[in-house]
């Protein structure tokens, strides 16, 4: 067998293994708190988060679900938070595409930690930027106290929902809520600055303040039902619009209400029949190395995801670092900017390492994203990068300048921004291919993404050279195997932290994807930005 061949089978092997770790702690996230909790849902007639979620949306279409790894290995000291304590999923109901937020109350009784909050509020952006319907399933018992501190009182805290929801609503996006459980305190707003809300018998319960603080408070001694259950806040108060005997009952109606809701304009992106790539997608697996500094043909990537592998390169033989295109994903017309993994020759003769923005490059690619502003073609960022070159030369050439015109394209883009990162993405470089800080609709990671301020060698190399130095400003030198000691304790530490586990449990990106169901997440992507008008792009102050 020849060494390619060895080479390709390897790294088909360990993308696989990867894609196997991903599904495996996927099924472990998907079991909440615990079989023994969904057996205590289930006692009471209710059904869980993932249940209610699966009865409601369109058994026919496609959900995606976000924000899977929200809190992953965090919490620990509480027992953990897995999912973030709710699930939240794109999907259609009625044939509508849709954001649900359900309570997932097998954890911690559905309390919000930090994390449940950011995830929630990752949730309501999303409708917001692109004017989707949400529809929240709440069963939840409020803020987890031991944490209160670090979820209550900030301006991206659990109070920044119900702004949300006011926002949504003078937008006119629909909100539907549902109280299947408990819903307590600031929590009780929720529902109430929805459009419409439901409530199920038996279970669900409305209040500011539950009996125990009632009692505390004003020494009233009620019970949950008389204080807050469905009968009084349907029959008594009127907060509640339907009263609901189940879960079911209650999710079908949801189904019902959704069903009469008129449409808007859409965006005007253009989309084709769409057509599969002449290549398999699964192929993938053996074009992408096992090893983030080998190469590959990004080319060859491309025709693996794009309608009939057919794309037209813009610049095709200038700032060749970074490959730009017009092709179509899924039908949908889209402009694509991907790092060229390739090592290339410069029109003037100078070797150019792949995966490193130049100075040419980011000029391309800030001009590409110009035009496809002007053209109402949605953009879509594919990652591999570590960074825009550096050295005396390229500072000589300008390259701050250039790099700023492309960070200053990418940051007033007002067509839809995808992001998928597929392998690096260091520095700047991360910024300057649409990072999380530069709002992309929707950003997802491949299990080989590697997301940090540099690559894991080069960042314990110099932390360790500055502490080395600080040792022996204050007369205690280390000898090298204390030296080498160090340098994979840090080593160790910062490659841990640029997995795309620990970017999802914090929600950098919304979620860790299979490489060859790309496509998928990018029309889906491109669907729910589709029902948001696109605002006039300007770029502002561009240095030439």
């Amino acid at each position: 067998m020849e060494k390619k061949d060895i080479e390709t089978n390897r790294s088909e092997d360990n993308l696989k293994l990867l894609v196997s770790k991903l599904n495996h702690r996927l099924e472990k996230i998907h079991l909440g708190g615990g079989e023994a909790k969904i057996a205590k849902q289930h006692k009471r007639g209710k059904l869980t988060a993932r249940e209610r979620i699966d009865f409601l949306v369109d058994k026919a279409k496609p959900k995606y679900e976000l924000g899977a790894f929200a809190g992953y290995e965090m919490y620990e000291e509480y027992g953990g938070c897995p999912g973030g304590g709710v699930v939240v999923v794109v999907a259609y109901v009625s044939g509508r595409q849709c954001i649900v937020v359900a309570n997932d109350a097998t954890v911690k009784a559905g309390a919000w930690f930090p994390i449940t909050g950011k995830k929630n509020l990752r949730a309501q952006e999303i409708a917001i930027e692109n004017r989707l319907p949400i529809i929240y399933l709440v069963d939840s018992a409020g803020v987890f106290l031991p944490m209160q501190d670090e979820i209550f009182p900030d301006k991206e805290h659990f109070g920044r929902m119900f702004r949300n929801n006011a926002i949504m609503s003078s937008k006119g996006i629909l909100q539907i809520a549902a109280v299947m459980g408990s819903c307590v305190a600031g929590g009780a707003y929720l529902p109430i600055m929805s459009d419409e809300s439901l409530i199920v018998e038996g279970t669900g319960s409305i209040f500011l303040a539950g009996p125990y603080l009632v009692k505390a408070a004003i020494g009233e001694t009620v019970d949950k039902e008389t204080l807050g259950g469905a009968n009084t806040q349907s029959d008594i108060s009127g907060v509640i619009d339907y009263k609901m005997p189940d879960d079911k009952t209650c999710l079908n109606t949801i189904r019902d209400l959704m069903d009469k809701v008129g449409h808007s304009a859409k965006a005007g992106f253009d989309r084709a029949k769409p057509k599969p790539p002449k290549f398999d997608a699964s192929e993938i697996y053996r074009i992408f190395p096992d090893n983030s500094a080998k190469t590959y043909d990004t080319r060859e990537l491309l025709k693996r995801l794009v309608d009939e592998s057919k794309f037209t390169e813009y610049k095709s033989t200038y700032g060749q670092t970074i490959i730009c295109a017009y092709a179509r994903i899924d039908g949908w017309s889209v402009g694509i900017v991907v790092n060229n993994r390739q090592v290339v020759k410069s029109a003037k003769g100078e070797m150019q390492f792949g995966g490193v923005i130049y100075s040419d490059s980011a000029d391309k690619a800030t001009r590409f994203i110009m035009n496809c502003n002007q053209k109402k073609i949605p953009l879509v960022f594919l990652h591999d990068v570590t960074g825009f070159m550096v050295g005396s030369r390229s500072e000589h050439g300008g390259i701050i300048k250039d790099g700023a015109k492309m960070v200053n394209a990418v940051s007033n883009s007002t067509v839809p921004k995808i992001s998928i990162v597929m392998g690096n993405s260091y520095g700047a470089g991360n910024y300057a291919m649409c990072g999380k800080a530069y709002d992309p609709r929707f950003i997802m990671a491949w299990p080989t993404a590697k997301i940090a301020v540099m690559g894991g060698t080069q960042a314990a190399k110099t932390l360790t050279q500055i502490q080395v130095k600080t040792m022996e400003a204050k007369g205690t030198p280390l000898s090298e195997d204390d030296k080498q000691k160090m340098l994979d304790e840090i080593t160790a530490k910062y490659n841990s932290q640029t997995t795309p586990y620990y970017a999802a449990a914090r929600l950098w990106v919304d979620a860790i994807i299979e490489p060859h169901k790309t496509r998928e997440w990018i029309s889906m992507s491109i669907e729910a930005a589709s029902n948001a008008p696109v605002e006039k792009f300007n770029v502002g102050v561009i240095q030439t």
